[in-house]
């Protein structure tokens, strides 16, 4: 863009008024639409050049010989890095906070989270907690259940809760398993689960602490993953649906092929950790992601980097088209992480 004072400000404000334009209607933008909106002089023919020169600079297309112009993704994160900060009404911001207060898992915060974005903003929402290597063990529960299978349920300290069941040889009594329960939470609570497991392991070649049926159990428990964290992310998404109501000029196979993409965990994080790289609090705006996957050319992601308050770092993002309404998106993307980062136990 050309870099004199009064030039630079005039082409900035009609780059602006461009992308506007078409985010409202999807259309090519001619320069006389352009014209009308401006309230100085400016005739059809001076927007004109100043567009082709924009074109040049990598910032417009043009689709056709005769049609205006079309943003390009370059056009786009100039637009979004042009706008200021902008926050949700109180009101809002209050309900998401709520919202919250009342949910006590870090699992079930997350995926709220993934549902109020959608809610908010009307397009894809996104959230993921990643689990710390070093998660402290907070308690177990051994919960027996039909045909010899028992659900094992570890809380760790960062507010994480997983469940795994598993199936014994032989049935157990629930106060073989109460006993087992009693016994880890009482010698291992606070531990490291690695550092737990190393010891468990170390007092079932030595201890005879547990009577020999309990001790049996625990040994076949231990096997089966007893105090075994997952270090793998707890992902949710919500709205993917409204994908298909985008016109993204994709093929009903395309399509189907970035909804399946969508539906994979491994996939949503790889997208998360690739075009979220911002430290914590910091946002990030990724237009055209066609480098994740091709079908998603026409997409952005919205997101951030949160860290909250056990700890535990989690990410938030809204993933949409290249029109939508980047004001009333960043901001929902930033009130919902700020009020999961400030959630209290």
């Amino acid at each position: 863009m050309r870099q004199d004072g009064p030039l630079r400000s005039r082409y900035r404000e009609i780059l602006i008024a461009i992308v506007r334009a078409y985010i409202e209607t999807g259309e090519p933008v001619g320069s006389r639409t352009i014209s009308k909106l401006r309230e100085d002089t400016l005739s059809p023919a001076s927007v004109r050049n100043v567009m082709a020169d924009l074109a040049d600079e990598g910032y417009l297309s043009q689709p056709h010989t005769s049609a205006g112009r079309v943003p390009t993704d370059k056009a786009f994160q100039y637009y979004v890095a042009s706008l200021g900060g902008q926050h949700m009404l109180s009101s809002e911001s209050d309900r998401l906070r709520r919202e919250f207060s009342g949910l006590d898992t870090i699992g079930a915060r997350v995926e709220r989270s993934s549902y109020l974005l959608m809610e908010l903003t009307r397009n894809v929402g996104i959230a993921a907690a990643i689990p710390a290597l070093s998660q402290e063990l907070d308690q177990i529960e051994l919960v027996p259940l039909s045909d010899n299978r028992v659900l094992m349920i570890l809380a760790t300290r960062d507010r994480m809760v997983r469940n795994r069941v598993v199936t014994l040889e032989e049935p157990a009594a629930p106060d073989e398993l109460a006993s087992i329960r009693n016994y880890v939470n009482r010698n291992f609570a606070g531990w490291q689960l690695g550092a737990a497991r190393r010891e468990l392991l170390r007092r079932l070649l030595e201890d005879r602490e547990l009577y020999d049926a309990a001790l049996r159990k625990l040994q076949t428990l231990y096997r089966m993953g007893l105090l075994e964290g997952d270090s793998s992310p707890e992902v949710h998404m919500e709205g993917a649906s409204n994908l298909l109501g985008l016109d993204l000029h994709l093929t009903r196979e395309t399509l189907r092929e970035l909804l399946g993409a969508l539906e994979q965990k491994r996939r949503l994080m790889e997208l998360l950790d690739r075009f979220l790289e911002q430290p914590p609090g910091e946002l990030a705006v990724r237009v055209g992601l066609e480098a994740a996957h091709p079908a998603m050319k026409g997409l952005v992601l919205i997101g951030m980097t949160v860290q909250l308050a056990s700890g535990l770092p989690a990410k938030v993002a809204v993933l949409g088209p290249m029109r939508m309404h980047y004001e009333r998106v960043m901001s929902a993307v930033i009130e919902t992480s700020r009020a999961l980062e400030s959630a209290r136990f």
